[in-house]
């Protein structure tokens, strides 16, 4: 290596970055083998190059009188990394406020689902009382003991309402209680999916801080997938 002539160093050192195989860390690494090779690397045309390229001054403010390319670099490769830690942190706290609005969502979806269970019960319940109700009615015609008929006709007596009516629109209202908890069955899956992809997320987030994350929301991936599937199928329709 020290048989090498510094015009030689210089050479490889320029090709290596204006091709882009050498870095900003690589010229540091570099700079630290020897006394030479440090001199070599923080010559200003090198810094000048990776300063274009990696940290153009359209995305900073200018320095106050910087001494060479190098210091310059420094200065503006600083300001961009405080830039990507506040952005990371406000996307933190973005996606932080995402996992708390879609765990009230599912509270409140979980809330809704116990109270159309309870109304089912209570429905179901009411439906039962009905049904003996009909039952003792009908059994009023047919003949029995005086005792049994004495039970029956004091079941159907104490009933104040149609039971006909009644027993239908409690069949009704029965009916939509369990097409309601489908639907948020279906809902509280669904939100707690992606709920977990949120908190999925915040940890990759928490994880690699200086990671460039999109900020995508989940019912648009979802839409999009959807609107494949839908292409999908309709091609494979139109096949003969």
């Amino acid at each position: 290596m020290s048989t090498l002539p510094d015009e030689l160093w210089r050479r490889i050192l320029e090709i290596g970055v204006q091709s882009g195989s050498f870095s900003y860390k690589d010229l540091c690494r570099i700079s630290i083998s020897s006394a030479r090779l440090r001199r070599l690397s923080d010559e200003d045309s090198l810094w000048s190059h990776l300063l274009s390229s990696d940290l153009p001054t359209s995305s900073s403010i200018t320095s106050p009188n910087p001494s060479t390319s190098k210091s310059l670099y420094k200065i503006r490769f600083e300001r961009e990394r405080d830039k990507k830690m506040a952005a990371h942190r406000r996307a933190v706290l973005r996606k932080e406020s995402q996992v708390v609005e879609r765990s009230m969502k599912l509270r409140e979806m979980e809330a809704r689902l116990a109270e159309e269970t309870q109304k089912m019960q209570a429905t179901l319940t009411e439906l039962s009382s009905l049904s003996r109700i009909r039952q003792a009615s009908v059994a009023l015609n047919v003949w029995q003991p005086e005792i049994v008929r004495g039970r029956q006709k004091q079941i159907v007596e104490q009933c104040v309402v149609p039971v006909e009516s009644r027993f239908h629109s409690l069949e009704m209202e029965l009916k939509l209680c369990k097409q309601h908890i489908l639907g948020l069955e279906k809902a509280h899956k669904d939100e707690k999916r992606r709920l977990a992809l949120v908190e999925e997320e915040l940890q990759s987030m928490r994880y690699h801080p200086l990671r460039n994350h999109e900020q995508i929301d989940c019912g648009d991936i979802e839409y999009n997938i959807k609107r494949k599937k839908l292409k999908r199928c309709h091609g494979q329709g139109r096949k003969p």
